[in-house]
């Protein structure tokens, strides 16, 4: 059985790029626009991974990690990071908030499917 990954971008041509990779390496992917559209995604069914934005409407990457990480269905859930933001003071939040990983746009699908294939 796939693995299942969430996506959550509010860009919609990242979500499908990302999504593109992701299939075509066999995995199963769900799509959110944003932190809370991702919440209300999770609905008890097995993620292996979550892949978020940190800069989004609603509720942004890193409170979404937060959020996650307090629901006990998830809270082992792994959780990287694929954002513009590449500066160290905002890698730290994300790990502080329980992100495990952190890649930065533009980024080449292999460089992606090898972190996915470390963290899922």
């Amino acid at each position: 059985m796939a693995k299942t990954i969430m996506i959550v971008d509010d860009s919609s041509s990242i979500r499908q790029v990302v999504s593109i990779a992701l299939k075509s390496s066999g995995y199963d992917v769900i799509e959110a626009c944003d932190g809370r559209d991702a919440l209300n995604k999770l609905d008890g069914k097995k993620v292996h991974l979550i892949i978020s934005d940190v800069n989004m409407p609603n509720l942004d990457g890193i409170g979404l990690v937060k959020e996650v990480k307090q629901n006990p269905h998830y809270k082992f859930t792994p959780i990287m990071m694929l954002t513009t933001e590449s500066g160290e003071a905002m890698k730290i939040k994300g790990r502080e908030a329980g992100a495990k990983a952190w890649l930065v746009k533009p980024f080449q699908p292999p460089a992606l499917l090898a972190a996915v294939s470390k963290l899922a």
